[in-house]
This record gives C-alpha cells, sequence and structure tokens, in this order.
C-alpha cells in the first residue's frame, strides 16, 4: 500500500517531508498555476504519494475537513531523533515518544498540514500471547 495524502499546500508539504523525515523527491506533476497534481516522494524508500486539494474533484485536505480519521504508521531507525526532528520541521506533538506494551517504542505527532504520524522503533519483539497478556494487564491498570 503507498499512502495517497491530500494537502493544502502540497508545495509546502514536500519541503515539511524532506526536512521531518529526510524524504526524496522522485518527481512532481504540477498544473500551468503551479498546484501540484502528483508528487511521489521516498522515506527510507517507501513511496509517499500527494497532491494539492481540488474541491471540486473532491480530493480535501484534513484542514478542510476538519481532521484526519486516518494515521500513518512509520517504523524508523531512531525515532528519538525523528521525532525531534518532525517538531524540529514544524509538527506538533500529540503523544511524547514511550516505550509501549507492543514492544514499540513510539509517539504520535500531526504534521502541519493536518496528517496524523505515528513514528516507532522495533524494541523487543512480542508473541501473541505475550501481546495479549500485555494488554490486559494494561487495561485492567486504566
Amino acid at each position: 500500500m503507498t499512502p495517497y495524502l491530500i494537502v493544502s499546500s502540497a508545495n509546502a508539504a514536500i519541503a515539511f517531508y524532506k526536512a521531518a523525515f529526510n524524504a526524496s523527491e522522485v518527481h512532481r506533476l504540477t498544473d500551468p498555476s503551479g498546484k501540484v497534481m502528483h508528487a511521489e516522494l521516498r522515506i527510507d524508500g517507501m513511496p509517499l504519494m500527494l497532491a494539492d486539494e481540488f474541491p471540486d474533484m473532491g480530493y480535501r485536505s484534513p484542514q478542510a475537513l476538519g481532521g484526519s480519521p486516518v494515521s500513518i504508521y512509520l517504523y524508523v531507525a531512531d525515532v528519538d531523533s525523528q521525532f525531534a526532528r518532525a517538531l524540529a520541521a514544524g509538527a506538533s506533538s500529540t503523544m511524547e515518544v514511550a516505550d509501549q506494551f507492543d514492544g514499540d517504542r513510539r509517539g504520535t505527532l500531526t504534521d502541519p498540514f493536518g496528517h496524523v504520524w505515528l513514528l516507532a522503533t522495533k524494541k523487543e519483539d512480542v508473541s501473541s500471547e505475550e501481546l495479549l497478556r500485555r494488554f490486559q494487564v494494561l487495561m485492567a491498570v486504566g
């Protein structure tokens, strides 16, 4: 699967993803006014596509819709430094980085365009049985 994000300013979003996630640009297709009709980036070799809003075609950004029901889960080599880099580039933290019951060290942020990102580093492989046990403990504690 490849995420395809609709943003309020694709040129600014491309600059943000380069700064925050060290994304590389594969291509950018613009209309005569400069609006991005399609762009493809790579983050650690994984594709990310995006475009400007085109409301007449039904393409609206999370900002236009009042938020996003979708989040992007991105594994990175060093979640703490990557999270700090994204914050420095303009993202906002919604959950600080911390070790989680599922074996990941993870934090959640929202990019300046309304997209939610969960950044994680795998710290421990957890079996299905252990995952269930830890989840039940977490639910009991509250």
